[in-house]
């Protein structure tokens, strides 16, 4: 009889393993790029454990994606938190961007996500998710129309960091936004 207990088994833990490594993958390799065999390697299990957890591939990839799209909510609620306490103003949302820009995981996890949802309609709406949510929290302070276009600029400031592999000046960001904000600068010259 041996001195160590007996492992038992926890599908559930096993399948949150799967889904973990599969989204962790999508991020690396792309949603495309992404196979049974990948995943179980990623996840240490047997490769039959993918497909008796997951009826196929596409159902493994949503769950994952899902999964990414947690990450994500769990960030915007960060902002939401972020600009109730300090206030939406353009500083403040280009420091919230900057912060944002300097977590790469995050990016790439936003990426797969926002990529994934151009060939998959079903997608669509969790890759809105952020923008909708950023609007909704500008709309009380600027009105619908500017807090769309700060939404518009604030995406294209995250794909041209990803497109050009630098940011975009601080500076440059937080007088655009004041601009399509409409507001004033928040610095003041002597």
């Amino acid at each position: 009889m041996s001195d160590s207990p007996r492992r038992r088994r926890d599908p559930e833990a096993r399948r949150r393993e799967i889904i973990a490594a599969a989204a962790e993958l999508i991020v690396e390799v792309g949603v495309n790029a992404v196979t049974h065999r990948l995943i179980a390697a990623r996840a240490g299990v047997p490769l039959g454990a993918t497909t008796q957890y997951f009826a196929t591939l596409d159902d493994l990839r949503s769950e994952a994606l899902h999964h990414l799209v947690t990450g994500v909510d769990a960030r915007i609620d960060g902002i939401r938190s972020a600009l109730e306490q300090h206030g939406a103003t353009p500083a403040v949302l280009t420091d919230l961007l900057v912060q944002g820009l300097a977590d790469a995981r995050a990016l790439e996890a936003d990426r797969a996500v926002v990529t994934a949802a151009v060939d998959d309609p079903q997608l669509r709406a969790l890759a809105r998710r952020w923008s909708e949510r950023m609007v909704g929290f500008l709309v009380p302070a600027y009105g619908i129309e500017r807090a769309t276009a700060a939404s518009v600029f604030i995406d294209g400031v995250l794909w041209h960091a990803r497109i050009h592999d630098e940011t975009l000046n601080a500076g440059l960001i937080e007088g655009a936004l004041t601009r399509i904000l409409g507001t004033e600068s928040t610095t003041t010259s002597d």
